[in-house]
């Protein structure tokens, strides 16, 4: 291995790529060209071996070079440069690349006639160019939403097998990276492409991403969706049923035993990408306290729009008719307002002293925004969502579902950070992120008087969260944005930091205690007053 000879106690400038480096480097770009050919409608002769061909490469080039560019560090904590590379420190090279994939996110969501897209003949372009892989998997030509999960799949692949010899000395990290890859090969990729080849004129199950919970899959009880559900019989009203115990019952034991982590750090494509693909620009999010208010109110407003939306949905398919109906639209309207009244009490009775007071005052304004809606809707038969549902929807789709999640969410990597969409604008991280914050077992629990204030934890903190001043005064971390990735405690020198799941009594420690947490001066300072 190679020394640094230089006495200077500044970080060294970033290493210049080695030989290999620079091979696979160019089988990457020369993979990358075949694909950006296709798109501009070359016609390949062996369609399928260049298609084959080109991806395969572009898989091993990632993996051989990440290989190459790790196999020399011993493994630990390691910061490489980040600070100092142009790509992760929002230099040119990290705005051409966020511009480049913003421009391409934004064609192969509005404008997928661009790349090939021809519905009513055969595909040409980029899209006609994973025609293969599409027929062999569902029977049925690819589509933008085809490529889109192709390259999602393998970048996650790729970019975690980079990130597991990045990380390869911390177990929690490796099986948490081996989940992530696991979930969307599987269960977003393979099975849903799989699904569509048991599709025939009498039975019909809709495109069913099995990890995707509502209200992340917010569209899951839209009418269409439903129908198709309900018409495939037995496996249709499963899978129905399925997704409604998801979000009453499965969602909130995992939350409460793990935290949000089980889904947004082992499970979630969005995660998954973040951690894998987004991991160079982790460093990149904005942990000002500025950001953080304009977190929690952005997040938790698109989480009240999706509830609005849903309820929408859902209302403007049932029925009038009380005695045709037993859930009609004033049954189910009395049924959310019932549901969202008895959450909202038992937090206020129960919870109230752990919510901070701007977050008292959302949650206040929040339900009766949502309460009044409903109730002026039941009383005088006005528009309850003072939109039509699909215009609702239609909005939703677009600004959050597109925009957000998609455009700015994963085009702003190399700007904002790799977990812009988690923190701004998912609403599933706000309803776990809830749970987590009131209700969940886990923490993350520090050793004050081992802190060194190196600062590594909040830096590579994807969430924005000011670890280190946590950590240094010995206080645990319980955060309604925290994923629970666990990079804070893989980066401290000093293992400070520890992800625990415990019981609830002193999850939230106001005392701060500067000697660690395994002997609290304050409470020796109470027992002494108490027995004077």
């Amino acid at each position: 291995m190679k020394t640094n000879p230089s006495m200077s106690i500044a970080s060294a400038p970033p290493s210049n790529a080695t030989v290999l480096q620079r091979v696979w480097a160019i089988f990457g770009v020369a993979a990358l060209g075949i694909l950006l050919l296709a798109a501009f409608n070359v016609d390949f002769p062996n369609k399928t071996w260049w298609f084959t061909g080109s991806l395969i490469t572009l898989t091993l080039s990632i993996i051989l070079y990440s290989y190459e560019a790790y196999r020399h560090h011993p493994p630990g904590i390691k910061n490489n440069q980040v600070w100092q590379k142009s790509l992760t420190n929002r230099g040119l090279w990290g705005w051409l690349l966020g511009i480049g994939i913003t421009f391409f996110y934004i064609i192969l969501y509005f404008y997928p006639q661009f790349l090939g897209l021809n519905n009513e003949g055969e595909n040409t372009g980029i899209i006609g160019f994973f025609d293969p892989l599409s027929q062999i998997l569902s029977g049925n030509p690819a589509s933008q939403w085809f490529v889109y999960g192709t390259l999602y799949t393998i970048a996650i692949l790729a970019f975690g097998i980079k990130f597991l010899w990045k990380y390869r000395h911390n177990p929690y990290e490796r099986i948490r990276t081996f989940s992530v890859m696991f979930f969307q090969t599987g269960f977003a990729f393979l099975i849903p492409e799989l699904m569509a080849r048991l599709n025939s004129d009498s039975f019909s199950l809709p495109y069913y991403d099995l990890k995707n919970i509502w209200p992340l899959n917010y569209y899951n009880f839209e009418q269409y969706r439903v129908d198709s559900f309900i018409s495939a019989g037995d496996i249709g009203i499963a899978l129905l049923v399925f997704g409604i115990i998801s979000i009453l019952v499965i969602t909130p034991i995992l939350t409460y035993y793990y935290g949000k982590r089980w889904y947004c750090s082992w499970v979630c494509g969005c995660g998954g990408l973040a951690e894998t693909a987004g991991d160079p620009f982790r460093q990149l999010s904005d942990n000002s306290l500025f950001a953080w208010k304009v977190e929690r109110w952005v997040v938790h407003s698109v989480l009240v729009f999706s509830v609005l939306m849903t309820t929408a949905v859902i209302h403007s398919y049932l029925g009038y008719d009380a005695e045709k109906y037993w859930l009609n639209k004033d049954v189910f309207l009395l049924l959310v307002a019932g549901l969202l009244t008895l959450v909202f009490a038992l937090v206020w009775i129960f919870k109230k002293q752990e919510l901070k007071k701007d977050a008292r005052y959302g949650a206040i304004g929040y339900f009766s925004i949502i309460s009044g809606l409903i109730v002026l809707h039941y009383l005088t038969g006005s528009n309850v969502f003072l939109f039509q549902a699909e215009s609702l929807r239609s909005w939703y789709a677009f600004l959050i579902g597109a925009v957000f999640s998609g455009v700015i969410g994963t085009g702003f990597y190399p700007i904002f950070g790799n977990r812009v969409w988690c923190r701004f604008g998912c609403p599933m991280a706000a309803i776990l992120g809830l749970q987590q914050r009131l209700f969940s077992r886990f923490r993350i629990t520090t050793n004050g008087g081992q802190c060194i204030s190196c600062g590594n934890c909040s830096t590579y903190c994807e969430m924005g969260i000011d670890v280190r001043a946590y950590a240094q005064k010995g206080e645990n971390i319980v955060r309604a944005s925290c994923v629970g990735c666990g990079i804070c405690s893989a980066v401290c020198p000093r293992g400070v930091l520890k992800l625990e799941n415990g019981p609830l009594e002193g999850r939230i420690n106001s005392d701060a205690v500067l000697t660690g947490n395994d002997l609290d001066l304050l409470d020796l300072i109470k027992e002494e007053k108490t027995s004077e």
